[in-house]
Order: C-alpha cells, then structure tokens, then sequence
C-alpha cells in the first residue's frame, strides 16, 4: 500500500508544496526518486502518474510544484523560468537531503519533457541526484526550437512580446497572462493541437491552471538545455522515441554525458510518455531496470 504524504519545504525563501508517496515506511532510511514533469504544468498531471507507478513497484517517490506553478508560492505566477526551475530542483534534493527517512546519498530523479534539460543542468551544477531518467526529454537551444515558433520570425514575434510582458511587470505588476494551450492561438505557449491538454480526462484537470506569462519567452528562447550534457558524470537513462521532440539532441545528450549510461529506444509520440498505458509502461519497465543498476 503507498501512503501519501503532503509538505511544505522551501526554495530560495519561497514556500513550494510536494509530496511523499511511501513505499518502504517512514523508519528506514531508503532510496526516493523526485519525479518533475513538462513545461507550464503541476504536479498532478505526469509527476503524479510516475511517482505513483514508480511508489506501487516499490520506490520512494516525491513530486512538488516549482515556483509559481500550481499549489507552491511565488509572486511570478506562470512564468516558466528555466533558471529559477533549476534552483527549485536544488532546494529539493537539499530538502529530501534532510528527511529522516530519505538515504541521503541515494537520490534519483525522473524528468518527463521538458524538466529533462532542467535536471540535466542541475546535474552539470552539482546537485546530488545518484542517477537520473530522462522520459520523453525536451532538449533544445535557441537555434533548434526557433522551428516550433515558425522560425526567425515568429521568435522575433514572442520575444517582443517577452519584453513588452516583463517591462508591463517592472512598471504595473501586470503578468500578461496568455493561455499555455489553445490550438490556433498564437499567443498561447502551446498553439497546435495536443490532446493531453485539451481533454479534462487526460490534462486538461483541475489542478492545472491554463496560463502562461508572456514573460516566458524570454526565458524559454534563450535557454540552452544541450551545452550541459557534457559536465555531467551521473549516470543517465534516456528513453525516446523517433515521434517524440528532438530526437536527435537526445542522442547528442547521451553520447555527451560522461557517466554510464543508457539509451533505450521505443514507439510512440511525446504526449504518449505523459499518460497513455503502452508507453508509460515501457519508460517505468526502463526505469526500474535502470534504477536497479545505479539506485
């Protein structure tokens, strides 16, 4: 049986809200795996589903919500910042670190989506995640993610709108909230169809709040989630697909980290990692080998 169990632990000053799911007690120090999910999301969309998944086979398992996202503090309320996510994933570790039940040196991480590159940059940074699975892992630079934004141009277009966004918040406090999914909407961070956020009965739910600041873009398209890999020593798991996004940096990121590591390749699109039963099954099947190995 796993018992779930909420918290309130802090980042930087900033109260961020989690939760454990035990699987081995709270006597014992054993082994936890923090599992973080894709961009503009809580964790009650694909974190939850892994820890669970993850807690039932018999891992130690915490999910929280990043600054400014869903039940955690913060007063840049849906602003995806890689930066700051990163320092999240830090207080974290340090957090799970000090719990009495938590084997200190013993720290996995799943990243499904884009918190694949965050974590991978906390790890170039010296967080102590033991070993870490990258599901579906978003992983771009400015050059490669100009195309999902219809080139120079349309990055031209969101950047401004960043700047307009961030200069709105200095003078007034404004967010400039835009939605984070809405199919033909160009101002949405996400404007193509996805049926993992459009349907309530896959991510569309009530935990999730459909909003993006605009002061995303300057954040988002600037980022650099590949120049990481190479300071990494960790070992790292990395389970794609040729239908999920980039497959190829995938394959960069992994001939570039310098720990053992693995690659395992498989069917379907990126949404699919998110919640659907044949692919979550075959990343978990993954994971548990992969953890077993270096957990």
């Amino acid at each position: 049986m796993v018992d779930e169990t909420p918290v309130v632990f802090s980042s930087h000053g900033v109260p961020l809200s989690g939760r454990f799911f035990h699987s081995h007690g709270r006597s014992d120090r054993s082994p936890i795996v923090l599992v973080v999910g894709s961009w503009l999301t809580v964790k009650e969309q694909m974190s939850l589903l892994y820890a669970r998944r993850l807690a039932e086979a018999g891992y130690n398992a915490f999910i929280f919500d990043f600054s400014g996202f869903g039940e955690s503090r913060g007063e840049l309320r849906q602003v995806e910042m890689p930066s700051r996510k990163i320092g999240d994933l830090h207080a974290a570790v340090e957090f799970l670190r000090t719990v009495g039940f938590v084997d200190a040196e013993r720290i996995g991480a799943v990243g499904v989506c884009a918190s694949a590159q965050n974590v991978l940059a906390a790890l170039a940074q010296g967080v102590a995640i033991r070993t870490f699975a990258s599901v579906a892992g978003w992983y771009h630079d400015p050059l490669s993610v100009a195309p999902f934004y219809g080139g120079a141009d349309g990055v031209a277009l969101r950047l401004a709108r960043g700047r307009e966004a961030t200069i709105a918040y200095v003078k007034t406090g404004d967010l400039s909230i835009a939605p984070a999914y809405e199919d033909g909407n160009d101002r949405a961070g996400m404007f193509f169809p996805l049926d993992y956020y459009a349907r309530p009965d896959r991510g569309a739910i009530p935990a999730w709040k459909n909003e993006m600041s605009e002061m995303t873009w300057t954040h988002w398209l600037t980022f650099d989630g590949l120049a990481a890999a190479k300071h990494v020593n960790a070992p790292c798991l990395f389970v794609h697909s040729d239908g999920c996004v980039f497959p190829n940096h995938v394959k960069q990121v992994h001939g570039d980290v310098n720990g053992p590591k693995d690659l395992v390749w498989t069917t379907g699109n990126q949404i699919d990692f998110y919640d659907q039963p044949e692919q979550v099954d075959a990343a978990l099947t993954a994971i548990d080998a992969w953890f077993k190995r270096t957990l």
